[in-house]
């Protein structure tokens, strides 16, 4: 937990409501989410008991399974399932946009829009996962056949699962984890996991703190658990002789099921509406479009009858993904930084930012040392922060992120003060006058930090054939043994 959460927490243990810890939305809410509340069967491994769904507040979709232990019944819950899932996400499958690529010589396609699936918490999208793991696979004709929707589903919710590790993505979001990016309550991480508790320090009811309001949604009959887990009180009282016979009562099933599901329902859209009000942050549109290249990119996977996604990957496959997650983290925290003053002062507290004013701009400094002359302005910039980069460090600023700042000089002026004296280079045009704006003037306000959202290229990995059979390479092929040699060697060992 970091100083200014922790700050942040104090404040609403204090205050009894929860406090903000951004001031824009770090994540894409789209107009037409589609809601999924799952519900999964105690003590069996990923059996679906219910799941509540759908596109519009006021008319959710119950699916339900009779039997979770019976096969027939799951993967009809499943056929259920697409029949709500798959048909959402084609309905994204329409216009489309050129975007131009290497440098404008190229264009390629991908669609205006992407689905989004919204689930309470990371249960939900653990859920998901394997749901999708134990449907891509299976077989739509012989003695055990599915119907042709049950893999295709099995397929999209592997893919929303892949794509919510991905940090900064918004295709599948949980919503515990989505209010958490922007307020802290008073009670404690594993607490926020319950949704009912972390809205209730969030929007407390009239008269009530956060604390009262956490407390009374601990009650699991007036906050049942958003899932997939159920309540054991639930599971033993009413669920249990209900689903005793081998001809359940449906109709009173779905009836405490639908109960049980409603109010977890009501809490996903009262999230949506909370994050709906923040204004987004200015690179949320750009990760956004990324998911939409994400989403255009696996339409035209399934369209060209690529296979399903593999049960595990490859060694080179699993260190590029790596990879690729390390990188997207890193490119998140950046971004989010940027667009949000209040995550960029955990920054400054480390020191690596501080905010100063410009005292001096040479805005013309022609460097004529090299081969070539070239522009390279210099600033002095005075701060009462703590410094804590050294001579040689480059420094960006998100007014323009473009343009790098190499560390020149560190000078303590006095034990309040110091200088810091910057070269510029990059943004500021081709030529040996500066565009207008381009260079700080003196007496602007700049904030300047390590922090960059400079391209970071991808790794090189080795061919999945030229990796050792260790890490999934081709395997060691023995060398014929000529006639006697063996018989040679055993009598060898033997004497050994």
């Amino acid at each position: 937990m970091s100083t200014l959460t922790a700050l942040a927490r104090a404040q609403a243990f204090a205050a009894g409501r929860a406090q903000p810890v951004a001031t824009v939305r770090h994540l894409h809410v789209h107009p037409r989410p589609l809601v999924l509340i799952p519900l999964a069967m105690a003590g069996e491994a990923n059996a679906p008991l219910a799941a509540l769904a759908g596109t519009d507040r006021s008319a959710p979709r119950l699916l339900i399974v009779a039997q979770p232990r019976n096969r027939d019944h799951r993967f009809a819950f499943a056929a259920e399932l697409a029949d709500v899932l798959v048909p959402y996400v084609d309905s994204f499958a329409g216009e489309t946009e050129a975007v131009a690529v290497d440098r404008g010589r190229d264009v390629r396609h991908r669609f205006t829009d992407a689905p989004q699936l919204w689930v309470p918490n990371t249960g939900g999208v653990d859920f998901l996962r394997l749901f999708g793991r134990s449907t891509r696979f299976r077989s739509i004709d012989g003695e055990y056949a599915v119907p042709p929707s049950v893999p295709l589903l099995g397929r999209w919710l592997t893919f929303f699962a892949n794509a919510a590790e991905v940090p900064g993505s918004s295709l599948l979001l949980n919503a515990v984890q989505a209010l958490g990016l922007h307020w802290a309550t008073g009670q404690s991480s594993a607490e926020d996991a319950q949704l009912a508790a972390l809205l209730g320090w969030i929007c407390p009811p009239p008269g009530r703190t956060g604390a009262q309001a956490a407390l009374a949604a601990e009650d699991p009959e007036l906050s049942p658990p958003a899932g997939p887990a159920t309540d054991p009180a639930f599971d033993n009282h009413v669920l249990a002789p209900l689903m005793s016979t081998a001809d359940p009562d449906v109709a009173a099933l779905t009836g405490v099921l639908r109960a049980q599901l409603l109010p977890t329902w009501e809490l996903m859209w009262r999230c949506l509406d909370l994050l709906g009000e923040l204004p987004p942050g200015a690179r949320v549109a750009g990760r956004w479009d990324s998911d939409r290249d994400t989403y255009s990119g696996f339409v035209q996977h399934l369209a060209d009858g690529g296979p399903p996604q593999p049960r595990r990957d490859g060694a080179v496959a699993a260190a590029a993904r790596l990879h690729r997650l390390e990188n997207a983290a890193t490119r998140y925290a950046v971004q989010r930084a940027f667009d949000d003053p209040l995550v960029m002062a955990e920054y400054r507290l480390t020191g690596a930012a501080f905010v100063g004013d410009v005292t001096l701009a040479k805005a013309d400094r022609i460097d004529d040392s090299g081969k070539r002359p070239v522009l390279r302005p210099r600033i002095m910039v005075v701060t009462t922060e703590p410094v804590r980069v050294e001579q040689g460090a480059t420094l960006t600023s998100p007014r323009r992120p473009s343009q790098k700042a190499l560390v020149i000089s560190v000078t303590a002026v006095d034990e309040h003060k110091t200088e810091v004296l910057l070269e510029l280079s990059g943004g500021m045009g081709r030529r040996l006058v500066a565009e207008p704006g381009s260079v700080p003037e003196v007496g602007e306000r700049l904030l300047l930090t390590t922090l960059s959202e400079a391209y970071r290229p991808s790794g090189a990995f080795p061919d999945p054939d030229q990796t050792p059979w260790t890490h999934g390479g081709p395997p060691v092929i023995e060398q014929p043994v000529a006639a006697g040699a063996g018989q040679h060697r055993s009598e060898q060992a033997d004497q050994q």
